[in-house]
């Protein structure tokens, strides 16, 4: 675990500050997941769910770039290229070369859970994302869009039609965008926070083989 990256979707969950010096440099909550992500390795497992939010996002990526170029007259294109530093992984939804600013696309759900202020936006998981690819394509700002498109029918069949089906709003009223400025010293943060992660990885690797070791043979 000696080379232990972290994917910019989880960063957020190292980040947290522990609650007393006692825990050391990481927070309960950033052990629990440093403690999954060596679960995923040793088994070849990958703990993603999905959930009808997330198929949502999915399947209506592509719709949510044409709403961002069309409110925003841009002319951006799915990103597939996967990035890595010695600390960091991650692969963006899209990225404006020439304004050194990426743009990351989150689907709501629903009506009720399309932010229609940035104090709604705001979220320290997706802070930490963006912060990441931020990072790894070398950018000055990074920003979070908020589409809300009409969910497809066989998700959205035991909710009310009027949550769901949205495409008689005006689509400038459909988007809502927080940005994230980079800070190279948050950056260093993050590299602070990784180092102690790898060793505390390196910790719960080595029990785990002391815990299961074979007995010796008679």
């Amino acid at each position: 675990m000696q080379n232990l990256r972290i994917r910019c979707s989880s960063i957020g969950k190292l980040m947290t500050e522990p609650r007393t010096k006692a825990e050391g440099p990481l927070s309960v909550g950033a052990k629990t997941h440093i403690r999954s992500l060596v679960s995923q390795d040793l088994f070849g497992v990958d703990f993603e769910v999905s959930s009808k939010e997330i198929e949502k996002g999915n399947l209506m990526e592509p719709e949510a770039i044409a709403l961002l170029n069309r409110v925003r007259g841009l002319s951006l294109v799915k990103n597939i290229e996967w990035r890595f530093n010695d600390w960091i992984t991650g692969e963006a939804d899209l990225f404006d070369a020439g304004a050194r600013r990426g743009h990351d696309l989150k689907c709501s759900w629903s009506v009720a859970t399309f932010p229609i202020a940035l104090v709604d936006c705001e979220d320290k998981l997706y802070e930490w994302q963006m912060r990441g690819y931020m990072w790894l394509w070398d950018a000055d700002s990074w920003e979070v869009n908020y589409a809300l498109l009409s969910t497809p029918e066989h998700l959205a069949r035991w909710e009310p039609a009027s949550m769901h089906f949205v495409d008689h709003i005006p689509e400038h009223l459909r988007l809502t965008t927080w940005t994230v400025t980079r800070d190279k010293a948050l950056e260093e943060a993050m590299v602070e926070k990784i180092k102690a992660a790898r060793v505390y990885a390196a910790q719960v690797l080595d029990e785990f083989t002391t815990a299961h070791a074979l007995p010796l043979a008679a």
